[in-house]
């Protein structure tokens, strides 16, 4: 418990942290130029951004459905969709490398899913949402690595820093456990291949609002960068040192964009916290799902298979 409450302090103290150094920012390029800003993107910009999320957010529960049905539970479209936007508003509350996996387990067990199944295929759901995000990560190379050859970023490589190298043996051993974890859909490549397509489903949406946003900002990015830099957004957020991505997410992402994408700061700030505003919109959902699911009944499953 003591473990438990000093990690808990440190994400808290992450977040805080993240946001005062996002607000510094924002305070710096003026609170009203901010504003008008946001008043200048178009109403349909944002209408079709609020669908796009929400289409984004069902594709991740129909990914983890697909996982589901694949390693043999017989578990309904209903289920998977009311579980996962439960777990979606729940992880506005936890730290970002729990996210909802922990709520969703426990709401699976609820209603009867297999444990071992369940467990899996959670994991599985993570790692192929990671591999998705990888694919896109050279996408937004090309100015990473200009930025690097001009010297922008420095001449230490990230390797060489001695607080990455306890990340890296961190890092290997979740490799590992994940792989042991996809042994069980190796045999169902079918399953895999399906939930692979629905990340990218995912992913498009949510490059598609970046996209959509800066456009509306007066600074077009081009779609495929839009997508390549956010993966590595995407990645920086990961990182267990704060509740949800909280702050981090935002910031990384002004800095990313705005350095490698060729954006201003501001718009960058602006897409950050209008991104953060649509995630915990189309979250909202799950609080319809919570009473049902922590109510103890158990949700008729699919008795055809």
């Amino acid at each position: 418990m003591k473990k438990l409450d000093l990690n808990l302090l440190l994400r808290t103290l992450g977040t805080l942290l993240a946001f005062a150094l996002l607000l510094y920012l924002l305070s710096q390029q003026g609170w009203d130029e901010i504003w008008v800003g946001v008043r200048q993107i178009p109403t349909g910009y944002f209408v079709l951004s609020i669908v796009l999320m929400m289409l984004s957010r069902t594709s991740v529960a129909l990914r983890w459905h697909a996982l589901l049905r694949s390693g043999g539970v017989r578990a309904t479209i209903g289920q998977s969709l009311k579980i996962t936007f439960a777990g979606l508003f729940a992880s506005n509350f936890l730290p970002t490398t729990i996210g909802g996996d922990v709520v969703r387990l426990a709401m699976a067990l609820r209603v009867g899913f297999d444990k071992v199944i369940a467990t899996a295929s959670l994991v599985v759901d993570r790692l192929v949402g990671m591999a998705g995000m990888g694919s896109a990560a050279p996408l937004g190379l090309p100015p990473i690595l200009s930025a690097v050859a001009v010297g922008e970023c420095g001449p230490t490589t990230m390797t060489t820093l001695p607080w990455v190298q306890p990340w890296l043996a961190r890092g290997k051993r979740a490799l590992d456990k994940l792989w042991q974890a996809t042994v069980l859909w190796i045999r169902s490549p079918r399953g895999l291949l399906l939930a692979f397509g629905l990340t990218w489903v995912h992913q498009l949406c949510l490059f598609t609002i970046n996209w959509l946003l800066f456009r509306g900002l007066g600074e077009p990015l081009p779609f495929w960068l839009a997508g390549g830099l956010w993966s590595f957004t995407y990645f920086v957020t990961l990182l267990p040192i704060s509740i949800n991505g909280l702050g981090l997410q935002e910031l990384s992402m002004t800095y990313i964009f705005s350095h490698f994408g060729g954006v201003s700061a501001q718009s960058a700030a602006i897409v950050a916290l209008l991104v953060r505003t649509l995630q915990t919109l189309a979250s909202v959902p799950g609080v319809a799902f919570l009473p049902e699911i922590l109510s103890g009944s158990r949700m008729k499953t699919d008795e055809n298979g």
